[in-house]
């Protein structure tokens, strides 16, 4: 199998929505409430410095050859 390059913006949303899902989860099976007003927020900040880290990785690969 072929290696390829790591996809940071990928991974980071995967396991986050995951994470996100699970709280959830785990929010309606117990006494527990999920309050909306920091999830989202934190959801995009994380989102964003994911985007920001894949976008300089990328541009420190492009400085290097292969």
């Amino acid at each position: 199998m072929r290696k390829h390059r790591l996809d940071l913006f990928s991974l980071v949303a995967g396991v986050l929505f995951t994470g996100l899902a699970v709280l959830f989860l785990v929010a309606s099976l117990d006494d527990f409430t999920v309050n909306g007003r920091i999830v989202v927020p934190v959801t995009f900040i994380v989102l964003g410095t994911a985007g920001l880290a894949g976008a300089l990785l990328a541009m420190a690969r492009r400085g290097r050859s292969d």
